[in-house]
């Protein structure tokens, strides 16, 4: 299977806004409770509460932390500030191009218990999730690719850049296929063989194999 195998609008909704988010998925996944609250208000600032706000609804939502925030639809900050009560939303732009926004990342990922797709643990559930997965079912990359990263999502893994994960998942298939084709090699007999070598081999008057006919 080939590395590059996602279409380019699939790569390009990996980890981004698609769009103004939905009402649905803004009561989903941009709703703060008490325990939110209670550590947003823990920062100095509308700004930075904000800020904090935002980025915790976001990793939610997407699985990873944008590096440009100002990607964030327009929505999402007047809809953080009105739940929160901060009455003008113009500092988060500011916040957008600071510094503080990379500690309250790295904050947001050791309160709620985010890991890096580089752990080791991670790395060897990942592999073993995936290679079940490979075997047992008969999912097109692009599907067993968002298979994959929703499993992330809901293991609270970052998500890592869109082709280090096309990667694992075209490795993973590539190693379940190779078993399984040893698997059913191992039963032909030599005379059977050379029989399927005959249907592969393309004859000199045509294009086609006897298998593709």
């Amino acid at each position: 299977m080939p590395v590059g195998f996602l279409p380019e609008e699939q790569r390009q909704r990996y980890g981004r806004f698609c769009g103004e988010p939905t009402p649905e998925i803004l009561a989903r996944y941009f709703h703060v409770d008490d325990l939110d609250r209670e550590r947003i208000t823990r920062h100095r600032g509308e700004p930075n509460r904000l800020g904090f706000a935002v980025q915790l609804c976001t990793v939610r939502f997407l699985g990873t932390f944008l590096e440009d925030l100002r990607e964030i639809p327009a929505t999402v900050p007047v809809v953080r500030a009105r739940q929160l009560g901060i009455a003008q939303t113009d500092g988060f732009a500011s916040y957008c191009t600071g510094e503080q926004r990379w500690e309250h990342a790295e904050e947001i990922r050791q309160q709620y218990g985010y890991q890096h797709f580089s752990d080791p643990f991670v790395q060897f559930r990942l592999n073993r999730w995936l290679y079940a997965v490979c075997w047992t079912g008969t999912d097109r990359p692009g599907a067993l690719f968002e298979r994959a990263t929703t499993w992330l999502l809901s293991h609270k893994i970052l998500l890592p850049g869109v082709t280090v994960l096309e990667r694992q998942v075209a490795r993973l298939r590539n190693q379940v296929q190779e078993r399984l084709w040893k698997a059913l090699g191992r039963g032909v007999s030599p005379a059977v063989q050379e029989r399927l070598l005959v249907l592969l081999t393309v004859p000199a008057q045509g294009p086609h194999s006897l298998l593709d006919r």
